[in-house]
């Protein structure tokens, strides 16, 4: 039987502090319109899980899904911008 004791040390090798790095925080901010959008659009849904959705949720619904594809296509044309060097045409 192989024991694992001996892996111990290469597991825990590097300590983690708890804290998101400078790089994982500054890509949080770039997705955070995306974050929020998909949020509304979540809580849209939630309210007519139970129900027959009325003319009013099912419009509430559309515009999130807008929001939505708004900001991924936001998101998607600033990386693309960003990997093109010299930025946009």
């Amino acid at each position: 039987m192989k024991s694992i004791a001996a892996l111990q040390a290469v597991v825990t090798a590097t300590p983690f502090d708890g804290e998101p790095s400078d790089a994982e925080l500054n890509a949080i901010e770039v997705e955070s319109p995306l974050i929020l959008a998909e949020v509304a659009l979540l809580d849209a849904q939630i309210m007519t899980i139970d129900r027959t959705p009325t003319e009013l949720d099912q419009q509430r619904i559309r515009r999130a899904r807008r929001r939505v594809l708004a900001a991924r296509r936001d998101l998607a044309n600033r990386a693309a911008t960003l990997a093109v060097p010299g930025g946009a045409a």
